[in-house]
């Protein structure tokens, strides 16, 4: 590599005679990605750096960089993004990409729903493309609007295979077993410990891109953690009014919480809404107000006066009790101390809360059966007096799930609060903290199989 005439991201350098290398496009954790130009054609490019002192640091990064050439080798489509070509000096790794001048269909979408006949087209090509990569046995693990770009006709280039899986990674079962890819997309499946196709998650991800595109927002999302799992794992969403008929069944045949009844690729593309003609794919739609309706096919529990909530979700919560933390998977993780499970009844953990408000000087109400308000008294910050809500979940019996949330005050305090009072006051009722890893073993986004 030649010599930097500039540092950081006026990076201008040449890449082995071959690339001239300019300004930085993005970059992630292990790597940056460069705008460049083919010194031999004069053809753009897009060039990703990864130091490979920074991977020799992370014992898997290597394996899965790897994996990620290996499959970009194997998925050449034309929605899939080209990988050109790999290179590597003493102390770089070079990956020359096709250039897609487009950007992130993400930030499309950002500006407001597509219509119906963008959406299409945009799904379809995405339904072709990881058709192709499950016939030659890839796993994309973190479709998103995020890793879907844009050339500059406007069409779909699938991006981004760091998360992706091949056939060897399956284990005896023959089924895929790292929890990965990014919550709001993931599958149930995922969430769970038991295994799972990566073909068929991947598809639910196709389903939730195309509610995205349609609707402007995600079909699962909530300001508590755990009540967004388990609208994940229960498959509960809600349909906006302005989705046609044949949209709405399609969404509801992909968003199914079972993966043996979620619709197959073949039945997609013969499905009613995809075969359907395309009109002009220009405008894009004002967002209609946001009115929703319940989707079809979701079953509501009962609940019994008097109880707390309860969710069938005791596989996520036995995954968090033994040291596999779920909200490592998000960008922004809460603060420590803020998520637990307790084996004693739900109606003494909320005692027992309590009884350590009041112990903390706190200003303590029970507001609902299972939720409990604390507030400082006297100490009174810059955004006002700390608030903490505590409620509590029934997952299984004689397991509860307690979740703390800031109400008011500052967020610095908040953490403090957390990890320096409530971890230490309620220890003796704690089966185990989400994040601590202690008692079990999980593979994370870089992990193997």
């Amino acid at each position: 590599m030649g010599k930097e005439t500039t540092g950081g991201e006026d990076l201008r350098s040449l890449v082995l005679g071959k690339y001239e290398m300019g300004r930085l496009l993005g970059k992630g954790t292990f790597a940056k990605v460069y705008y460049g130009r083919d010194l031999r054609t004069g053809e753009s490019v897009a060039i990703k750096v990864i130091h490979k002192d920074q991977i020799r640091r992370e014992a898997r990064m290597m394996d899965q960089i790897k994996r990620e050439i290996s499959v970009l080798h194997l998925v050449r489509h034309p929605n899939v993004v080209e990988l050109r070509e790999v290179m590597a000096t003493k102390s770089r790794i070079f990956f020359v990409m096709e250039y897609v001048r487009g950007g992130e269909l993400f930030a499309h979408v950002a500006r407001g729903p597509l219509s119906e006949d963008q959406a299409r087209r945009y799904f379809r090509q995405l339904i072709s493309a990881v058709d192709f990569c499950h016939s030659r046995g890839v796993s994309h693990r973190d479709l998103k609007p995020e890793n879907l770009l844009l050339d500059h006709n406007g069409d779909l280039k699938v991006s981004d295979f760091g998360l992706s899986a091949l056939p060897e990674q399956l284990r005896q079962d023959g089924l895929l077993h790292t929890q990965c890819g990014t919550p709001t997309y993931v599958a149930p499946e995922v969430l769970r410990r038991r295994g799972y196709d990566g073909a068929k998650a991947d598809l639910w991800s196709c389903g939730v891109i195309l509610y995205v595109l349609l609707a402007g927002f995600l079909p699962f999302q909530d300001e508590s953690l755990m009540r967004m799992y388990c609208k994940v794992l229960k498959a509960e969403y809600q349909i906006p009014p302005w989705f046609s008929n044949d949209a709405r069944r399609l969404i509801s045949r992909l968003l199914v919480a079972d993966p043996e009844k979620r619709m197959s690729v073949p039945a997609i593309m013969r499905h009613q809404w995809l075969k359907a003609e395309s009109c002009s794919p220009d405008p894009i739609p004002v967002a209609p107000p946001l009115v929703t309706e319940p989707a079809p096919a979701v079953e509501e529990e009962e609940q019994k006066p008097g109880a707390p909530k309860f969710y069938n979700a005791f596989e996520l919560i036995s995954s968090l009790s033994s040291g596999f933390d779920l909200s490592s998977l998000f960008e922004s993780r809460p603060p420590a101390g803020t998520v637990f499970t307790s084996r004693l009844p739900a109606a003494a953990v909320v005692e027992r809360l309590e009884e350590v408000g009041r112990a903390l000087g706190l200003r303590t109400e029970r507001t609902k059966p299972f939720k409990v308000m604390m507030e400082r008294k006297d100490v009174e910050g810059w955004k006002g007096r700390l608030g903490v809500a505590a409620e509590v979940f029934e997952v299984a019996a004689g397991v509860a799930v307690v979740e703390f949330s800031k109400s008011s005050g500052e967020a610095s305090e908040y953490a403090k609060f957390c990890e320096e009072e409530v971890r230490p006051g309620l220890k003796d009722i704690v089966w185990a903290w989400q994040g601590d890893h202690g008692g079990g073993t999980a593979d994370t986004e870089a992990g193997v199989e």
